[in-house]
């Protein structure tokens, strides 16, 4: 066999991470900047493990704000890799695996538990495992069509919203039974159906703009709407948090049907 036949057989493996000094720190050059924004990173991943393993045990209030910190964290490390100069592929790749079990399998898991359990055979669990099949579908979108890594705007309900939507409603009926048992279930099951379908849709929404005196300037309504929501949620908090989840999708929908309204009409 000649030597093309050889390097046609032999096994090819990935290239190795590019490992240059550019990507170190000047004050610790043996760790890389991406090492700190990426232990925030993890800690996401590990907050939706430790919910996934509280709704097992029962726990749905322990489940529900340990979704709430991985948010934080998802919020956290972001930032810092900004600060930090710290954004690259692994960090970005990695973000994407920890949302997929923090706002995928924890709230889908979650949401079983608490109420889809108990619906005939195999309901229950075909209807929760949507919110991990609509993560993962969203995520993978938004990795292939990903430009830059600043965007103002998205293409679909992003992975944490849906994941603070359903903590929120657990939160809420965990403290005031509102609703019967039976027409509760439905609902979860309507609400788990509702934003698995939205996070696969076309619907655009806008990420969370920053509370600087031009943001304020450029969208004073929507600034303003933010900031009540904010209030309502410190006041009356379980409940204001699941309504404010919902007002954040509906302005969503509202804001994407103007949009085809203008263009249709042109």
């Amino acid at each position: 066999m000649d030597d093309s036949g050889k390097q046609k057989d032999q096994k090819r493996y990935p290239p190795f991470l590019k490992n240059t000094p550019e990507g170190r720190s000047q004050f610790f050059p043996f760790v890389s900047r991406s090492f700190v924004p990426s232990v925030f990173t993890v800690m996401n991943m590990v907050c939706g493990y430790v919910a996934i393993v509280m709704s097992g045990e029962g726990s749905f209030v322990a489940a529900c704000w340990f979704i709430i910190l991985a948010a934080c964290f998802d919020t956290i490390d972001g930032f810092v890799a900004r600060v930090t100069n710290g954004i690259s592929d692994f960090g970005f790749e990695l973000d994407s695996l920890s949302d997929l079990v923090s706002f995928g399998a924890a709230p889908a898991y979650l949401v079983y538990k608490f109420g889809l359990e108990s619906l005939p055979g195999i309901t229950g669990i075909f209807v929760s495992s949507l919110l991990m099949i609509g993560s993962g579908l969203r995520l993978a979108r938004f990795n292939i069509s990903m430009i830059g890594y600043h965007k103002e705007s998205f293409s679909g309900l992003p992975t944490p919203a849906q994941a603070l939507t359903i903590a929120g409603f657990v939160l809420w009926m965990n403290a005031e039974s509102v609703l019967p048992g039976n027409s509760m279930h439905t609902i979860l099951a309507w609400l788990s159906t509702g934003l698995a379908l939205l996070m696969v849709s076309k619907v655009n929404y806008d990420t969370l703009p920053k509370p600087t005196v031009d943001a304020f300037r450029k969208q004073p309504v929507q600034m303003s709407l933010y900031l009540v929501a904010l209030f309502c949620v410190l006041v009356f908090h379980a409940k204001a948090f699941f309504l404010a989840m919902l007002l954040y999708i509906l302005l969503g929908m509202v804001k994407s049907a103007t949009m085809f309204y203008r263009q249709y009409q042109t």
